[in-house]
């Protein structure tokens, strides 16, 4: 999402000497003041300071992409569900270490024998941050809602609940169709029933906007939040599970990867996702922890592979076609030159190297099943399902007319449009007529979900973009359900046999059992092609571990540190620092320009702000 940040202009000072070193002193308390706030240009709201931080620890991150709503029944961007995920709770948290299941809202939960009944015991003196107690009338009125709505976002969670009820305030029974396998891997954010009631469903997944201050019983609260600028987030004092350590957490938003790099470089920022060349650099700083990242994420070449009304190509409907452009895409190229070796080669949807290797859903295909890079062998299967240059102009054809396809890159990583550029070069060598544009999240999702008289009708024919999961593989793989269509669904590809696979596995107590029926749900979207996994990524993280602590990887060992853990317990390691990104800045410009102009003579001062202002 596109990011602002606002020149300022300092003012005109007729005092020399020691009056200069007492505005180096007060600077930050004089641009604590202004009420401006980042707009207008492409680069962000870089460099400046959050108004003023008295002493208040302040976490600043920095982010390449914004959310796209507060309304959680809405967001579909992953900075939301930060957002979401420090601001709401859930019945059921997760072990930093070792991602499994442990108290969070409900304080203990029980089944029976056959898996279709669950009572969730629930923790009692929560309070709403808008200081309404929590009940299980809450937890009750936020299933429904997902429940008899059909809201897309939580439906692959609350699949085959039939009834939720609450026994007491501080008790819920769940009844299922079927045994739950997935209840305790729900990532329902539980919203305040006295809020969301007045919402209607329409409203509720379309206009409203759920503006700051943002209620919820987590441990953050959004307080303001400025669209392609910033998100900014108050400790709650009240959280059941103790006061996080920090009093703010602030969201940077940067449209400009160097400019950020360059922030957290200075101190500016605490922690950020860097590109390739920034996260090289800053490996060489002592105060920093440069540190690759697995996440249950991947990025994908995708297809319109909708049966129903579309402006997608129809030979990307058919299977043997989407299989053949599988032989013609060289991932591993792909991986080192536009992840630059921060990737790994994808073979599906769920990523290898990390799920416990007790229970790793990660599916490889065999030697005989894996498909290579091999374009002869692609333009065998093009030729073998049809799909000929049938008048000698270099183009393959589909019913005498020449395949035009046109292929989309989600712009906000620069990864994406390298990885565009490489499959455009790789489908143009089997025949095929590319035609490539890196687009923003706003315009591709409106060809992808595009409608016409209020029936879904797709208007594209392929796309580089990627997806991430939580802790359970439940969520990946129903994105490509048929019942996600005109959901979540991008592909709109529909399988009877997926969508049993899917049912079954979510339905089956035995982790086993279900592991087998999720690897046969990969082979089965390996051997279809709605997707083309290109590779599975590794943020390329980096935190300041000189003047901050409390950075907790999730999962231990190889996983981020951007999650609920690290927000909770991450802080300053002396006070001074807590406000040392909001002053030094200034601190050092200000002395630059006594000295300057004690040279010319003349007290004129224009600086760019250091750090994104709020009020």
């Amino acid at each position: 999402m596109p990011a602002r940040k606002r020149f300022k202009t300092a003012w005109v000072f007729a005092l020399i000497g020691a009056t200069a070193f007492c505005l180096a002193l007060g600077v930050t308390k004089a641009r604590a003041d202004s009420s401006a706030s980042p707009a207008g240009s492409a680069s962000p709201a870089s460099a400046v300071s959050p108004s003023p931080d008295n002493g208040k620890a302040v976490l600043r991150v920095g982010w390449n992409q914004d959310i796209d709503s507060l309304n959680p029944f809405v967001g579909i961007a992953l900075p939301s569900y930060t957002v979401y995920n420090l601001n709401y709770d859930f019945l059921v948290r997760y072990d930093a270490a070792t991602l499994k299941p442990i108290p969070g809202l409900a304080t203990s939960w029980s089944h029976s024998s056959d898996g279709k009944t669950w009572i969730f015991k629930l923790r009692r003196g929560v309070k709403w941050q808008d200081g309404e107690p929590f009940t299980a009338a809450d937890v009750v009125f936020t299933y429904d809602y997902i429940i008899k709505n059909q809201l897309s976002n939580y439906t692959g969670y609350t699949q085959g609940i039939t009834r939720v009820i609450a026994l007491d305030d501080f008790t819920v029974k769940f009844t299922c169709a079927k045994p739950k396998a997935t209840m305790l891997q729900m990532w329902v954010p539980i919203v305040p029933e006295h809020i969301w009631s007045r919402v209607s469903p329409k409203d509720g997944t379309a206009k409203f906007q759920n503006l700051p201050p943002v209620i919820g019983t987590g441990a953050f609260q959004v307080v303001k939040w400025k669209r392609g600028s910033f998100v900014l987030m108050k400790a709650n004092p009240n959280f059941w599970g103790g006061r996080p350590k920090v009093d703010e957490v602030l969201f940077q938003v940067y449209t400009n990867g160097d400019t950020m790099a360059s922030d957290l470089g200075a101190g500016l920022i605490q922690y950020a996702s860097v590109t390739s060349a920034a996260f090289r650099s800053l490996k060489q700083d002592p105060s920093k922890t440069a540190a690759l990242a697995t996440s249950p994420s991947f990025d994908e070449v995708g297809f319109n592979c909708y049966s129903g009304p579309s402006d997608g190509h129809p030979a990307l409907r058919d299977p043997a076609f989407r299989r053949a452009l599988a032989w013609a895409i060289d991932t591993k190229t792909i991986a080192a030159i536009a992840y630059n070796g921060a990737a790994i080669p994808a073979t599906g949807i769920l990523p290898s190297g990390y799920y416990p290797k007790d229970l790793d859903y990660h599916w490889q295909p065999t030697a005989e099943q894996a498909y290579g890079y091999d374009p002869a062998k692609a333009n065998e299967l093009l030729d073998e399902a049809g799909y000929k240059d049938t008048n000698g102009d270099g183009i393959r054809d589909y019913k005498g007319k020449p395949i035009k396809l046109r292929l989309w890159a989600e712009n906000e990583k620069p990864e994406y449009g390298m990885a565009g550029k490489l499959v455009t070069g790789y489908l143009r060598k089997v025949g095929l007529q590319i035609t490539y544009q890196s687009m923003d999240y706003g315009a591709m999702n409106d060809g992808i979900y595009a409608t016409k008289n209020g029936v879904l009708r797709p208007d594209y024919d392929m796309f580089i973009w990627g997806w991430s999961g939580d802790f359970d593989p439940g969520f990946l793989l129903s994105v490509l359900t048929t019942a996600q269509i005109n959901g979540l669904s991008d592909s709109d590809w529909s399988n009877a046999e997926y969508d049993r696979l899917y049912n079954e596995q979510d339905t089956t107590l035995d982790p086993a059992k279900r592991l087998e029926l999720v690897h046969q749900m990969q082979a089965l979207i390996y051997q279809e092609c709605p997707y083309i996994p290109m590779v599975y990524v590794q943020d390329r993280e980096v935190h300041d571990s000189e003047h901050w602590t409390g950075w907790v990887r999730m999962p231990a060992g190889t996983g981020s540190v951007d999650n609920r853990w690290t927000y909770l317990n991450v802080r300053p390691k002396t006070a001074a620092v807590a406000s040392k990104g909001a002053s030094v800045g200034v601190l050092v410009a200000v002395v630059a320009v006594v000295v300057a102009l004690a040279l010319v003579g003349f007290w004129l001062v224009r600086r760019r702000s250091a750090k994104l202002e709020v009020d």
